[in-house]
């Protein structure tokens, strides 16, 4: 019997769930968010640019008649950007059903965020832990809740120390290596989440997806040179290694809505290099689920971003049961 290819069918029925997607003005986040609203629910795009939110709410809105598509402004390299959207999204929502930390992202060249962090860390690591921890409440007083971290291949070539989550400040910056370091702390944070939900019976599981080897815009600062290699119009061969938005999304949105999924999933293209194809279940490398590694950078993450998770609040139903 052939293997079930996973695909937008298999997306259950998200009416009268309320979805938060990071970074979803374009790319990844877009298809997310789009798919979501096709299947009825009600999303909610978190991004740092609320002029190209607007727009991409409108066409969510233009492709889906009767979608929900609200925009929430959201700068993931500040943290003063990230307590005043998790303001404004307490003030606009009494619970939520599912969080995408979609946005990331790295810099070519070295920079810092406005808190002083190195860019690609703070962006893709620090911003979204401080985010989440400030509305973790919303999700963990909704049963059936999620928080769903987008991952990469690339974290498998990650290493990190969380002591020094910037080892190649200025001249001594490489870019992938930050990416990939970023993309492992990921990791660590959606399997330590996890197991702190899990020890509180919190009815919020944390899960992750990835999009293998997708083509969106996220490599619009690379040099010239990888870009004109990446551009399927100059090189035939990238259509045959890579893979639509669409297909990437797919990945998250697995994680983000099967019925199936347990806390600490993870979700990608099968097969050994994880580039293309209907997601499965796939493993993430070794260290991601090293306790130590992962209590480690959740200490220093709190310690960096001043964020604390609070005790979690449980549904009275199921506190009293």
């Amino acid at each position: 019997m052939p293997r079930h290819r996973w695909s937008f069918d298999d997306i259950p029925e998200q009416h009268g769930r309320t979805a938060v997607v990071t970074g979803a003005n374009t790319g990844l986040g877009f298809a997310i968010a789009d798919a979501l609203a096709r299947r009825g629910a009600e999303v909610v795009l978190a991004c740092r640019n609320e002029e190209k939110a607007a727009a991409a709410a409108e066409r969510i809105r233009a492709g889906s008649p009767g979608a929900v598509a609200r925009t929430l402004p959201l700068d993931l390299a500040s943290l003063a950007s990230v307590r005043a959207s998790a303001r404004r999204l307490h003030d606009e929502h009494d619970h939520l059903d599912l969080l995408v930390n979609n946005a990331g992202g790295f810099r070519v060249r070295y920079s810092v965020t406005e808190d002083g962090f190195e860019s690609t860390i703070g962006v893709n690591h620090l911003g979204p832990f401080a985010f989440t921890g400030l509305v973790l409440d919303l999700l963990t007083g909704t049963p059936g809740s999620r928080v769903v971290t987008v991952g990469s291949t690339g974290h498998r070539q990650g290493t990190i120390e969380p002591a020094d989550l910037d080892p190649e400040p200025g001249a001594g910056y490489r870019y992938l290596y930050a990416y990939y370091r970023a993309k492992l702390a990921n990791l660590l944070f959606a399997h330590e989440l996890d197991h702190r939900l899990r020890a509180t019976g919190a009815p919020t599981i944390a899960v992750a997806g990835h999009p293998g080897l997708a083509r969106t815009d996220g490599g619009r600062d690379m040099p010239w040179v990888v870009r004109a290699a990446l551009d399927p119009k100059l090189n035939p061969l990238v259509l045959k290694l890579t893979q639509t938005a669409a297909m990437g999304a797919l990945g998250p949105l697995r994680a983000a809505t099967d019925p199936h999924a347990r806390g600490g999933d993870y979700y990608g293209p099968p097969g050994r290099a994880q580039r293309t194809g209907h997601p499965e279940p796939v493993a993430a490398i070794e260290p991601s689920h090293d306790a130590a590694l992962r209590r480690r950078l959740w200490e220093e993450s709190e310690r960096l971003t001043n964020v604390r998770y609070l005790p979690l609040r449980i549904p009275k139903s199921e506190a009293s049961s």
